[in-house]
């Protein structure tokens, strides 16, 4: 075993003590899966940040802008960090004021029980996605820091995420998250330090730069229509993503939600560019990569020095840690509140909690799963931020902002969007199937809700 990997290992058995501690102190179903709702303002900055500041800001982006330019990686840093502020801008505030546990909540309080259930439905497999990318880039950094193939490595990574997220829950990584997500800016910034002075003339290695890859428009010939895909995945499939909802409704109140969104998702654009800068001229570091996902944990283990890099990495999976944490407590919470508790009101808060870490063990290893038949982290978090978002999306902004629309538009809204999603991308290879879903979502809620009243006055 290397000195790196076992400094890594070191600092995962560190963030496992601590979720150990913090598990100790959970005592309800609240405590479990939102931190008691009582994150202050540091907390929250960096729970949401951290959470999302992870696996495909660093790894999964670096590695599609080495191989494709700015252009290859529109949606992280640059997409999902305008979702995070848009979230601070307009969602924050009303989410939290509804009080929820989860999202599906707020869809059995504005609508029924039932649409509760087909939004859980629908959520899951997203979340799921997500988990898979997180620990697919959690086997990459293992596999960079030693011999381990990529699926033993990953199947590495998948025990001990599952591990580290039974314990804690939320309020283990709420703790954590201020540690790691400071380590990792101060990771990030020595890396482009360290590159920036190290690299024999590295004002020529810019400027041989192709200018191709340093502009997000995306090539010539791209319809107007998938520009506009390729950002609205990101920002509108992600707003309202229950890993990031969860983090904002922790939160002590709906001003903190707020300005705690606002400066994480300045962070993330801030601090996203400089795995950025690292993907643009690691052509010329380290030419010619098979996996060009492998781009920083190589760059940082040519120009760091073994300690820093053993702290680097270390920050680096804490940070994967706590981003697969939350997904996996979404999918848990979203089955074990949403279905089983809501079959028995009346049952234990132990056993609230102990049902939600038995669905973090099941869906822990069905994202294992997906991992290692994906092709890369990038492609994993592009399609769990597109698949079945647009109803989701579409459904609570009209839950939220308006008061239009019964059970049956949100509904149809909900069926719509997937179904066209499925059916554009799978099979008609249709480039903007987001965009189709998103307009077939907002079209078919808001015709059904003229049939509604059209069908009340003719009564």
């Amino acid at each position: 075993m290397t000195l790196l990997l076992t400094g890594i290992l070191v600092y995962i058995l560190i963030q496992l003590l601590i979720g150990w501690w913090v598990s100790r102190s959970i005592k309800t179903e609240l405590d479990y899966l939102l931190a008691g709702r009582k994150l202050g303002y540091l907390l929250g900055t960096f729970t949401i940040f951290a959470t999302w500041f992870g696996a495909e800001s660093v790894i999964g982006s670096s590695g599609a802008i080495y191989s494709g330019g700015l252009a290859g990686a529109t949606a992280d840093p640059f997409g999902f960090g305008l979702c995070i502020v848009l979230m601070g801008l307009i969602f924050a505030v009303p989410l939290w004021k509804r009080k929820l546990t989860t999202l599906a909540d707020l869809f059995r309080q504005r609508y029924s029980p039932g649409i509760e259930k087909l939004a859980v439905f629908i959520m899951i497999p997203s979340t799921i996605v997500w988990s898979a990318a997180q620990i697919r880039a959690f086997g990459q950094v293992l596999t960079a820091s030693s011999t381990l193939e990529l699926e033993f490595a990953i199947a590495i990574a998948a025990t001990i995420v599952i591990l580290y997220t039974v314990l804690g829950g939320l309020l283990a990584v709420a703790y954590t998250d201020i540690i790691q997500g400071l380590v990792l800016i101060a990771g990030l910034l020595s890396l482009l330090f360290l590159v920036l002075f190290n690299t024999p003339d590295l004002a020529s290695v810019w400027a041989s730069v192709d200018p191709s890859r340093l502009t997000l428009r995306q090539p010539d010939g791209t319809l107007l229509i998938d520009r506009i895909d390729i950002w609205l995945i990101p920002i509108c499939g992600s707003v309202v993503a229950h890993e990031l909802v969860a983090r904002v409704i922790a939160t002590r109140s709906p001003e903190v939600a707020r300005r705690s969104s606002l400066t994480a998702g300045s962070m993330y654009l801030g601090f996203g560019l400089i795995p950025a800068f690292i993907g643009i001229i690691g052509l010329h570091l380290i030419p010619g990569l098979e996996d060009s996902e492998q781009i920083i944990p190589l760059v940082a283990q040519a120009y760091m020095p073994a300690a820093l890099y053993i702290i680097f990495a270390g920050a680096l999976v804490s940070a994967i840690l706590s981003t697969v944490d939350s997904t996996l407590l979404v999918a848990s919470s979203l089955v074990s509140h949403n279905i089983v508790v809501r079959r028995k009101p009346d049952m234990a808060e132990s056993s609230k909690v102990a049902w939600a870490r038995l669905f973090v063990v099941f869906f822990g290893i069905l994202a294992w799963v997906i991992a290692i038949r994906a092709e890369g982290v990038y492609n994993l978090v592009v399609d769990a931020a597109s698949f079945g978002t647009a109803g989701i999306f579409t459904v609570v902004v009209f839950a939220l902002f308006t008061r239009i629309g019964g059970a049956a538009a949100a509904a149809t809204a909900l069926i719509t969007a997937m179904g066209v999603w499925l059916a554009a991308t799978f099979l008609f290879d249709v480039s903007w199937a987001f965009t189709l879903s998103l307009i077939s979502a907002v079209s078919a809620y808001l015709l059904v809700t003229l049939l509604e009243r059209i069908s009340r006055r003719t009564a």
